[in-house]
């Protein structure tokens, strides 16, 4: 590659997206004089699903993949079950083994949506988590310093308003930290809220006398709401979100995070989205704008095919207000409406059913339905929103 040329990767890749980066310096130079380096990510299986916001570091690996250095990914199969609570404000309960286990089946399939997966060394963290003694961990623990973790704001906040801080959720960077010596990883790569975590990882290394890794963090993406993006709060843009949803959600968001998509959620080069940033501050209409990201963001996923499929069902049955003709066929057993949309997979849960129902998100055959005790006939379809159908047979 062109000395130039991969001078301009490395600043990209060590500025698009990041939040912070330590140790810059370091690191670049590494970069620059051309060590192969071990490049960390964990992901802890907490939904099915592996959402946009969640690809952010993960283009990140790609990019490292590409510059020819090794990606490490950890599972967090063991983690899964504490739970972290780098972005939460409350205490995250424990998952069973079962949901962890569920959750994770098509994560490294997901993952290989992005990055080439014969080249990646794939760990479930269990593997020495699970092995550990209690002398082990109360060793490891001595590293650490209560009054670090109570620190961080969102564990401060809790405590001055009287909240619940479990013991587990301190143990919770050290265990990520550990990932880090046990891979011998040179770079670690995470979201945001995961700084606190990824600098345990340093602190681990240190301690076993291995040198401590650099870590990078990428900004966290707000969802179709307006909120953080989450799996909890329902307002996520999947990965294996079928290209006609995902199109249709990218334009359901708000026209203000649509930069924000582009520069963190794409590979599209920065100067067309100067382009696209310029023309927004000219006046042009943003849907056109928001209509190039939600084809980007289909193709990345889907292909050119899958992309046209999304515009042409987006543009037909949404901005058309068109019934589609090829409609999805569920076989059930007879049963309200409530019940109805999580057998179909429209709902995940009976209270989820009734909100939808309650907010008018919910039509058959193309009436809104307010009653959720509603039994309706076979043959009938079933709505939700303006991009989900099926049609239920008996």
């Amino acid at each position: 590659m062109d000395k130039n040329k991969f001078q301009l990767e490395v600043d990209e890749l060590l500025t698009r997206g990041v939040d912070s980066l330590f140790d810059r310096a370091r690191l670049e130079e590494k970069l620059l004089n051309g060590k192969k380096l071990r490049i960390k990510f964990g992901i802890d299986p907490t939904s099915p699903y592996i959402h946009i916001g969640r690809t952010v570091p993960i283009l990140k690996l790609k990019k490292f993949q590409e510059l020819g250095h090794q990606i490490v990914l950890i599972i967090g199969d063991f983690t899964g079950l504490i739970g972290d609570t780098s972005d939460k404000n409350a205490e995250r309960q424990m998952l069973s083994k079962e949901t962890v286990e569920k959750n994770l089946k098509t994560y490294a399939q997901q993952f290989g949506k992005l990055v080439d997966l014969s080249k990646v060394e794939i760990h479930h963290n269990s593997e020495w988590l699970g092995k550990l003694t209690y002398w082990e961990i109360c060793d490891q623990a001595d590293k650490f310093s209560v009054n670090d973790f109570i620190s961080r704001t969102n564990i401060r906040t809790r405590l001055e308003s009287d909240g619940r801080v479990s013991l587990r959720e301190v143990l919770y960077p050290m265990m990520q930290g550990y990932d880090s010596l046990m891979v011998k990883a040179d770079v670690e790569v995470g979201g945001s809220d995961q700084w606190f975590n990824l600098l345990a990882g340093r602190t681990m290394q240190k301690s076993y006398g291995h040198e401590s890794q650099d870590v990078l963090t990428t900004r966290l993406m707000i969802g179709l709401d307006g909120r953080k993006m989450s799996s909890s709060y329902g307002n996520t843009v999947n990965i294996l979100d079928s290209p006609e949803e995902m199109y249709g959600k990218i334009m359901s968001m708000k026209d203000d995070y649509i930069i924000d998509y582009f520069v963190h959620c794409t590979e599209v080069p920065m100067d067309r989205i100067e382009n696209y940033k310029t023309a927004l501050d000219d006046g042009v209409n943003p849907r056109d704008i928001k209509m190039e990201l939600a084809f980007e963001l289909a193709k990345m996923y889907h292909g050119e095919t899958g992309a046209k499929k999304g515009r042409d069902y987006f543009d037909n049955t949404i901005r058309n207000k068109e019934t589609p003709k090829k409609i999805q066929e569920v076989k059930i057993k007879k049963g309200n409406l409530a019940e109805i949309l999580i057998f179909i997979g429209f709902s995940q849960s009976k209270s989820e059913s009734h909100r939808l129902i309650r907010e008018g998100g919910v039509k058959v055959n193309e009436k809104i339905i307010d009653n959720p005790d509603l039994q309706p006939e076979s043959g009938a379809i079933i709505q939700k929103g303006k991009r989900q159908f099926a049609r239920i047979i008996f």
